[in-house]
């Protein structure tokens, strides 16, 4: 198995009370080695096998205990940990607490997670072997398992901490994190292959003074972290954002619009999806000066020669116009002034799919913030608002973009 297909992904550890609660240690070590971020949560019975401050420390974050806790709910609350994660692992998913899930309760910090959280759930069983053959806890883990969502790993057979012996011990842990590699290996776009750019150009007047924006990169990048999350593999061409997340993402680092186009032409044809999410400077000094330009006299008018950069995304769109299978084109249009209108007209004229419009000059929708206000616009006459922080806003895009809405978009490949 990919180890890095755990890099940065985000696994949430939910223990039962059991024996064999002791493994959820080795397993949450072993995810944290694998580069995965962990959180744990806790029901009260797990809680009289294993302390939440050992798996605190294992995990490097406080743990979860209970569902409605003042400290807890301030800071990373059930809710919270529901949308947090991308994944759920149930280990041990004891008899009760298989039952309870089914039920759809919410009585403690795990249910009440669990039935927050809309993503995939990896149970992994570990009772009495009476227990894990009784019809009861076979028609629970039944209907449990005929939910997509739900995966079964284990349990194994052999001697259980009872002195009994056959099916009901919790699966190894190797065993439970390659499960856990499959199901984030998985999703709307494994196998497929996005290439997005992000962040700010930078055009020279000399070797000191550059042109360029406020762009940090935050919006491009969580676009190609949900990418990743949906099993894409994903390539970022990324202008000079400064210390960014790179895990898990194949990274070219450009610094010009000239050096943007270059990496963009080398790889748009060979893709799926293009997101060109980069705030690439416009113009740049018609010479750049090889010493440090010195200032004239203060009295003195100076003038600045400039000149058109490449239109990175326009000459992307041509270079795949032709080909039989192109990517879906995704563009972003950063305005101040009539922003459906200015983003309309560059969605057409550079032959998009969809184009991304916001107001830069909003408080809470323009460079260097986490939050964002946007309307998704495509070929077809769609129209789409959606706010939040940037990573909410990526992830919505993405569903849109995969969803059943954009089906003409997708067609026109």
């Amino acid at each position: 198995m990919d180890s890095s297909v755990f890099d940065g992904r985000r696994v949430a550890v939910a223990v039962g009370g059991g024996i064999a609660a002791y493994k959820a240690c080795e397993l949450v070590r072993t995810l944290r080695r694998a580069s995965a971020e962990v959180r744990v949560v806790m029901t009260p019975a797990a809680q009289a096998f294993v302390t939440p401050l050992t798996l605190q420390s294992l995990s490097g974050h406080p743990v979860l205990t209970e569902p409605f806790d003042a400290a807890s709910e301030a800071g990373f609350g059930h809710l919270a940990l529901a949308r947090w994660a991308e994944l759920f692992v149930v280990a041990p998913a004891t008899a009760d607490l298989l039952a309870r899930i089914r039920a759809g309760l919410a009585n403690d910090a795990v249910t009440t997670a669990l039935l927050a959280f809309p993503g995939p759930v990896l149970l992994a069983p570990a009772m009495n072997v009476a227990m894990w053959n009784n019809p009861l806890t076979q028609a629970n883990v039944a209907a449990l398992t005929a939910e997509a969502r739900y995966r079964l790993v284990g349990p194994a057979t052999g001697l259980l901490a009872d002195g009994d012996s056959g099916p009901g011990r919790l699966a190894e842990v190797e065993a439970m994190v390659a499960a856990c590699g499959e199901l984030l290996g998985q999703g709307a776009l494994a196998g497929r292959t996005v290439l997005v750019t992000a962040g700010p150009t930078r055009e020279f007047l000399d070797p000191v003074r550059f042109l360029s924006n406020p762009s940090t990169g935050k919006m491009g990048l969580a676009m190609a972290q949900a990418a990743r999350r949906r099993g894409a593999k994903v390539t970022v061409v990324l202008g000079p954002a400064g210390e960014v997340d790179r895990r898990g993402l194949e990274v070219q680092d450009v610094v010009t619009a000239e050096q943007m186009r270059e990496a963009v032409l080398a790889r748009v044809a060979s893709v799926d999806f293009f997101v060109a999410a980069a705030a690439v400077s416009d113009w740049r000094p018609k010479e750049r000066a090889p010493q440090k330009r010195k200032k004239g006299s203060a009295s003195e008018a100076e003038s600045l020669l400039l000149e058109r950069t490449p239109d990175v995304l326009a000459e992307a769109a041509e270079a795949v116009r032709g080909l039989a299978r192109r990517p879906v084109l995704v563009g972003f249009a950063a305005e101040t002034e009539a922003v459906l209108e200015n983003a309309s007209a560059k969605l057409l004229r550079k032959g998009l799919d969809a184009i991304i419009a916001n107001d830069v000059s909003a408080p809470d929708a323009g460079f260097a913030v986490d939050t964002n206000r946007v309307t998704v616009l495509t070929r077809g006459g769609t129209r789409l608002e959606l706010s939040g922080t940037k990573v909410e806003v990526a992830e919505r895009l993405w569903d849109f973009l995969l969803g059943p809405q954009a089906e003409p978009v997708r067609a026109r490949r």
